[in-house]
């Protein structure tokens, strides 16, 4: 006999709210101060830019920890790198000069030699980053409606002043009896210890919980190796990995509530 479900874990970047979607827009809106005075044209900016600050990072003696919680190199191009975790202390001193070079770099692909406008890129995109905290029209009313009978818990890999900033940004805070972050502990998905650590802050059994998310390895298969169920929210139709099999395959929340409501 399948456990009645008592708890749901959500995962957050692209499960409640829109990350790449968010970024993406808010990269195109200040490649817009180097399309005004150079005509570069900003999607071809921001492709650069993205491989641009993705080689910095991955030669940063910071990477390990950052692959570790789910920390990415665009994140980094907005993050505060404030928190607990002492790595946390050297990502917050090298993170402006990490922005700046980022963008210098990637305008001088181009061509262009501007050190004020990139320190003017790189100050401009986390300002408009951190307004675009915009959920999918199904996230708050699956959340009002699915925590009237369950215990609900918040499970996010990244930098702790990040995802607040989305949780708060997009009003999800006071849904979740329990938020945890990778950031804050040094461990992230699919670790079996994060998920671990956050059933117990919830009280409540392995067995009895499904873990939710839209990432097949960090959520499905980090869930199945602590003993959780798990639903997959495939937004995109993507095909499923034969070796990470979820309990449950939806293609919105709508779908998850319908599931959970009928009893799956």
């Amino acid at each position: 006999m399948i456990p009645e479900v008592k708890t749901l874990i959500f995962d957050l970047d692209d499960t409640l709210v829109v990350e790449e979607a968010s970024a993406e827009a808010a990269f195109i809106e200040t490649g817009e101060l180097a399309q005004i005075r150079y005509g570069l044209d900003p999607g071809e900016l921001h492709k650069t830019l993205r491989k641009t600050c993705r080689e910095i990072w991955y030669a940063s003696p910071s990477h390990p920890y950052c692959k570790r919680v789910g920390i990415s190199s665009w994140e980094g191009l907005w993050a505060k790198f404030t928190g607990i975790d002492p790595n946390l202390k050297a990502l917050h001193e090298w993170a402006p000069s990490y922005r700046f070079n980022s963008w210098r770099i990637a305008l001088q692909k181009h061509g262009i030699e501007d050190t004020e406008l990139a320190g003017e890129l790189a100050e401009t995109f986390p300002r408009l980053r951190r307004k675009k905290n915009v959920v999918y029209q199904d996230t708050i009313k699956t959340l009002e409606l699915l925590r009237q009978n369950f215990s609900m818990g918040l499970l996010t890999n990244g930098a702790p002043d990040l995802q607040w900033t989305k949780i708060e940004g997009a009003g999800l805070a006071g849904y979740f009896d329990q938020v945890l972050i990778s950031g804050d502990i040094g461990i992230g998905k699919p670790d079996r210890r994060i998920f671990e650590m956050l059933i117990e802050r919830l009280n409540c059994s392995a067995q009895t919980t499904i873990m939710i998310g839209n990432n097949l390895i960090t959520d499905v298969r980090g869930a199945h190796e602590s003993e959780l169920r798990a639903a997959w929210i495939n937004r995109a139709g993507d095909t499923c990995d034969d070796s990470i099999i979820p309990e449950w395959e939806v293609s919105s929340l709508d779908d998850l509530c319908k599931l959970l409501s009928a009893g799956y």
